[in-house]
């Protein structure tokens, strides 16, 4: 009866390195390293997440920004705030006017100027009536340098709806003074504009709320939320309007 035991434990500890045996670390290791997306707001950069959702500084949907293994992700404080971007590359697309004048983009309305551009369209009832409003406040504080040296520029992320009437309307609705474009055109080459400008959007009501403000002779470009007080909007259009 003795021996039973004594062969009971010699089994038990037969067995139990078996079970007490790690797996080689590579192979553990391997089990937790997974791709994972990246979202970050288009306006603020440095609002980033592992998430879906919505920025909590201006209400934008997070886009897709890059595809890494997930231990690489930086943590979200670790993204560049500056909305500085230097020379910006701007195709001269055929556009037309809210009086329906046919342009070409860069030609016309871009080159060798001051601008800020911000991206609208006229069936909107969220932010486009308060960025168009706060540009035509803008415009008021600029005074004679609005139309000489700084020009605004709002351009339809709804090209197919926003024809030039359409535009033209919406300009007089918020008296938007000279020096003010407003632009359409055809579909492919208001996509093609707004890819270009980083604004391009596969859902019209996704649009950015930035705007874009350049001195294209001194080739320096910066962005800035569309809904800033009209103030700071005008103290950024007019410091990059001297710049040289």
């Amino acid at each position: 009866m003795k021996a039973i035991p004594i062969i009971v434990i010699a089994v038990m500890l037969g067995v139990a390195p078996a079970y007490a045996q790690p797996a080689p670390a590579g192979r553990q290791e391997s089990k937790h390293v997974n791709n994972a997306t990246r979202y970050a707001c288009p306006m603020h950069p440095e609002v980033v997440s592992r998430r879906p959702g919505k920025c909590p500084k201006c209400g934008m949907r997070l886009r897709v920004v890059k595809t890494e293994p997930a231990s690489a992700l930086p943590a979200a404080s670790s993204a560049p705030a500056t909305n500085d971007l230097g020379s910006l590359r701007i195709p001269d697309v055929p556009i037309y006017d809210q009086n329906g004048r046919r342009l070409s983009f860069y030609t016309d309305l871009v080159k060798g100027k001051t601008v800020a551009i911000n991206f609208i369209f006229t069936t909107c009832t969220t932010i486009c009536p308060p960025m168009t409003a706060t540009f035509r406040r803008v415009q008021q504080q600029l005074g004679e340098r609005a139309g000489r040296d700084v020009y605004l520029i709002s351009v339809s992320v709804d090209p197919v709806t926003d024809v030039p009437e359409r535009l033209h309307d919406f300009a007089a609705r918020f008296n938007a003074g000279p020096g003010w474009t407003f632009v359409t055109g055809s579909k492919t080459e208001i996509d093609s504009l707004l890819q270009a400008l980083g604004a391009a959007v596969a859902d019209k009501n996704d649009h950015t709320p930035m705007i874009l403000v350049g001195n294209d002779a001194a080739g320096h470009w910066t962005r800035a939320y569309g809904l800033s007080p009209p103030t700071t909007l005008v103290t950024l259009i007019t410091a990059l309007a001297d710049r040289k």
